[in-house]
């Protein structure tokens, strides 16, 4: 008994914890070579690009609800572009015409940040923002020249305000509503100062004040599904634990979309589960870059045995990067819900590789 999880906040742990043992056998025991992994995020990506385009086409066919894949899949999607992205300076090194897969490549993130951004506008900053940390890596990993130059952050600052200018625009002109930016915006200036105060007044260092949440009597004070793992995965095992469910699901976003992720991370587990997040967020990182040290002196050495689980590697770590910032600091959905099984996933996926370095 001692090992099933009482509540929402011991259950993600437990998940965290089985995610991370499975990807410690995978990373060592599949074979990571480049071309498998470039296939594999080549698959990953094309998928992710029929499933986001197929999700923003309902919104404009009447009878077709939408599913808003976009927050969830969104950075598994940012990994398999940014891995494939990594390949391409590898394959040049080696003499191999690299022209289609950039093509490709290309093709892939057009597609994507057009579906994406007219599913989610949170989704279109991650996905951008995403990209800019991917070629920073790629451009220190590979000490390619910086790509960051006055031009080229003008051009990426211009192409988002047009990007949200222009979903304004259509959503005026086909009065539809879920399209524009500023709905977002002017909602949480509407009601986002009312759910800080609520966190901020009822918030302890283990979750919060009782019968402050939703669920009033039945308050548990932390871990009252504020936070949690998709509902899916805790109806499959029966467990007892509170969930926003059905129309329900409308009464969390008083957390859920209207704060960043420090905030209802705090509110539902408390300020000590906060730091220790941020700790374990600053860890994974600084393990990840680390790691990419170890494997660039590797392949200038002439090892190529690493290059597959390299590009991984990077893919993993700018999705994660790219997740943790916007989910922490800007909109809780991004790391909640299937999203959160995300998150844990790329944490996994960057700290698989320590067993791997230290083992050789």
């Amino acid at each position: 008994m001692a090992l099933i999880a009482q509540n929402h906040l011991q259950y993600i742990i437990e998940i965290a914890v089985i995610l991370q043992l499975a990807v410690f056998f995978i990373l060592n025991l599949a074979p990571m070579g480049l071309n498998l992994v470039l296939l594999v995020a080549m698959i990953v990506a094309a998928g992710f690009a029929l499933m986001f385009g197929v999700d923003a086409l309902f919104l404009f066919v009447p009878g077709f609800a939408h599913s808003e894949f976009t927050h969830p899949y969104g950075p598994l999607a940012l990994m398999a572009v940014v891995t494939i992205m990594a390949a391409i300076p590898i394959m040049k090194k080696s003499g191999i015409n690299t022209r289609s897969l950039q093509l490709y490549m290309g093709g892939i993130i057009l597609f994507i940040t057009i579906a994406g951004g007219l599913m989610h506008r949170s989704f279109l900053l991650l996905w951008l923002f995403g990209l800019f940390i991917g070629f920073f890596i790629i451009s220190k990993s590979f000490r390619q020249k910086s790509v960051f130059t006055v031009r080229r952050i003008a051009m990426v600052v211009v192409a988002a305000l047009v990007g949200f200018g222009s979903l304004e625009l259509l959503s005026r002109a086909l009065d539809m509503s879920v399209l524009s930016p500023l709905l977002r915006l002017s909602r949480i200036e509407n009601f986002a100062t009312a759910s800080i105060e609520m966190v901020i007044k009822n918030t302890t260092l283990t979750g919060h004040q009782l019968g402050s949440c939703f669920w009033q009597d039945a308050c548990l004070a932390g871990s009252d599904g504020y936070i949690s793992l998709p509902i899916a995965l805790i109806t499959l095992f029966s467990l007892p634990y509170p969930v926003f469910y059905g129309i329900l699901v409308t009464k969390k976003d008083v957390i859920d979309y209207m704060l960043p992720g420090i905030f209802g991370v705090a509110f539902d587990f408390g300020y000590l589960f906060l730091v220790f997040l941020l700790g374990w967020c600053a860890l994974v990182m600084y393990l990840g870059f680390r790691i990419l040290r170890t494997y660039r002196r590797r392949r200038e050495n002439g090892d190529k045995s690493c290059l597959g689980r390299e590009a991984l590697l990077i893919g993993s770590l700018t999705a994660f990067i790219a997740q943790a910032i916007m989910g922490l600091f800007l909109m809780n959905r991004s790391m909640n819900g299937t999203a959160l099984l995300t998150f844990l996933l790329l944490s996994a996926l960057v700290v698989g590789h320590v067993v791997l370095v230290r083992k050789k």
